[in-house]
């Protein structure tokens, strides 16, 4: 095994603080993992970590090493990176996760044309609306909607997505139109609810005359696949909030109508979130610039209407 490869899981070890984590994240077994850390260690004649059955700590020399390290790496993968520009014969798999209605509308279409350019590159696409742990299910990059919570990953800012809340034109017929957000609670509206392991209650973030508000409401309906809170909306059965560019063909046809325009829902980001060393791999960094491009063109297609 390269001294260099070696290093690269030494950095990994470090960053997450764990052997079976790192391997996870490299995609190699606990036991190479830590082979990798003992030659390491046997070549430069230190110990780089102090291990217990619980803990992995970092010693000084460790520490020391690391931050050397992390230049090292920086430096050959800007190196890479640079080489890749032009250099058209990629390989290997990329593993990506993203929402449902990300996924099918505005990333799935796009991948043909992707593979067609890079005929030896593999695509490896998981659809979930659930939030993902990109070191622990192997993944090179998410898609996502929202706020990312972990800050030792990188984010990609793709576009702020406008937002609506909707009904059916039936529902409004026979429960009303809400003006706002205090209607919506006051009048009891069904609200179709977008939940996820991990979610803690429902709230929308609506804009109204004195800035943002959050709104606590509720509902009998939930579920953690957004289309099918598309198609509870599209039945009658509630009021949704949803992105734009996944309903507008049903806002062009008036079998969904905007409700409570006086309050409308804050926008929501949408971005890329992957490693730092993963977005210098040449294929996920091609693969994300095409996506970028194609999606900030999609959506701001779907805003407008065009």
């Amino acid at each position: 095994m390269s001294y260099l490869e070696n290093v690269r899981t030494f950095v990994r070890v470090y960053e997450l603080g764990s052997m079976s984590a790192a391997g996870r994240d490299l995609r190699i077994s606990p036991a190479v993992t830590s082979s990798r850390i003992s030659q390491l260690e046997g070549h430069l004649g230190i110990r780089l970590f102090q291990r217990t059955t619980r803990n992995l700590t970092p010693t000084e020399q460790g520490k020391a090493f690391y931050r050397g390290s992390v230049d090292i790496l920086e430096a050959v993968e800007n190196a890479e990176a640079q080489v890749s520009n032009i250099t058209v014969n990629l390989r290997g798999s990329i593993f990506i996760a993203a929402p449902l209605g990300v996924g099918r509308r505005l990333i799935a279409p796009r991948i043909p044309a992707f593979l067609e350019k890079y005929p030896e590159v593999n695509v490896r696409l998981r659809l979930t609306d659930r939030k993902v742990d990109l070191t622990a299910e192997g993944l090179d990059l998410a898609f996502f909607l929202g706020q990312p919570e972990d800050s030792n990953l990188k984010i990609r800012k793709i576009a702020d997505v406008a937002r609506v809340l909707c009904a059916s034109p039936d529902y409004i017929k026979r429960h009303g139109m809400p003006r706002d957000g205090d209607e919506l609670i006051a009048h009891g509206h069904e609200c179709l609810n977008l939940r996820y392991p991990g979610a803690t209650e429902f709230r929308w973030l609506l804009n109204t005359s004195v800035g943002p508000k959050r709104f606590r409401i509720s509902g009998r309906y939930e579920c953690d696949d957004g289309d099918v809170l598309t198609d509870w909306a599209l039945s009658g059965a509630g009021i949704a909030m949803k992105p734009v560019f996944e309903i507008a063909d049903h806002l062009k046809s008036g079998r969904l109508v905007p409700v409570a325009i006086e309050t409308p829902p804050q926008p929501i980001l949408m971005a890329c979130l992957f490693a730092h060393r993963r977005g210098q791999d040449p294929k996920v960094r091609l693969f994300m610039d095409f996506m970028i491009e194609k999606i900030a063109a999609d959506i701001g297609t779907s805003i407008s209407g065009g």
